[in-house]
């Protein structure tokens, strides 16, 4: 069995990130690579060899849908009426909001091999609890859902969760088809490559390079619209994935050149394997909302009352103390990414 088939096959059979940990162990037996776990941390203390998140000139948000307004700017406000979409979820049998979230994302929603209880960890799953205890007075009444980069909007309109905290941007064309929160979080693509490439970042240097990126993504987008203007027409941009972190695999077997992700996750990948890094800085402005339903406004207008008071009194700057700063800050050199979005409403 050749070492990709493998590779795919132990995938398949392993849950969360300590699955990809244990098998990427393998691809290091059979394609002489080099991975080492980083050693979990719950402090604000750096991960020693961790890869922190480069700071380079960073695109203006100047993006407008049709409307005239950010996408980032169109959530309903904290207060007022709506539907009865509350109503439902707090009459349920089985009392849980159901939520989509990531389980492989280091730092972000990811099963901690080193926490016995399983649980699921990181700055989305924080997001989360703290929904459900403002929601349903029980921070643990939740069922999540693994859900892949690219099932993201089919998940809520079919009802399968109620909403998907899952480093989501905000962008026009979703807001076709998908309702969201205020911003949470603010970040940019990126690109992620080995640390012995030449390739400098989002530029002439992707040249006749196979890059890798999440089908549904936003990385994708920018590389469909960029290629031939911003990148290379002879870039190669096919190798399209179902979920993020399958182009980190393939970046360690060596099937492609580079990744193109959100700078917040390529950091904590970067984190996980120390024989890559980002090159050169965020090159888009993106923010993360919380994904729900279209209708559903009494949801989104309570998950915007509880992230408004979750910065309000400290817990969204904590949680990002606790799994962020390690890989996105520079000693006293914050990221952009280190203060929580201000919220317009329309």
């Amino acid at each position: 069995m050749d070492a990709h088939r493998l590779a795919r096959r132990l995938r398949a059979g392993l849950r969360g990130w300590g699955g990809v940990g244990a098998m990427a162990a393998v691809c290091v037996l059979a394609l002489a690579f080099v991975l080492l776990l980083p050693r979990t941390q719950s402090s604000g203390t750096p991960d020693s060899g961790g890869q922190r998140l480069a700071h380079g000139t960073q695109a203006r948000a100047d993006t407008k849908c049709d409307n005239g307004v950010a996408p980032q700017d169109q959530s309903l406000s904290p207060s007022g009426g709506g539907t009865d979409v509350v109503d439902k979820i707090k009459a349920r049998k089985d009392r849980r909001l159901i939520v989509g979230v990531d389980t492989n994302s280091y730092r972000w929603g990811y099963l901690n091999p080193n926490n016995t209880s399983g649980a699921l960890e990181g700055f989305d799953i924080d997001l989360v609890h703290q929904i459900a205890k403002d929601l349903l007075g029980d921070p643990n009444a939740v069922s999540f859902k693994a859900i892949p980069t690219n099932q993201r909007v089919p998940a809520i309109q079919s009802g399968e969760v109620d909403m998907v905290v899952r480093t989501m941007t905000i962008n026009c064309d979703r807001l076709k088809d998908v309702a969201f929160s205020a911003p949470y979080f603010r970040t940019g693509q990126q690109v992620l490559a080995p640390k012995t490439s030449t390739i400098t970042g989002y530029d002439g240097s992707l040249a006749k390079r196979k890059v890798c990126s999440a089908e549904g993504s936003t990385a994708l987008d920018s590389l469909r619209a960029d290629k031939g203007r911003k990148i290379p027409a002879s870039t190669d941009i096919s190798t399209v994935v179902p979920n993020q972190l399958d182009c980190l695999v393939k970046l360690q077997l060596g099937e492609v050149d580079a990744v193109v992700t959100d700078g917040a996750l390529a950091a904590s990948q970067a984190a996980q394997d120390p024989t890559v890094e980002l090159k050169g800085g965020l090159f888009t402005d993106e923010y993360y909302g919380v994904a729900m339903k279209r209708g559903s406004d009494d949801l989104v207008r309570q998950v915007n009352r509880t992230l408004q008071n979750y910065i309000k009194n400290g817990g969204w700057a904590a949680s990002y103390a606790k799994w962020l700063h390690p890989t996105m800050d520079q000693g006293d050199k914050k990221s952009t990414s280190a203060t929580p979005p201000a919220a317009h409403y329309k």
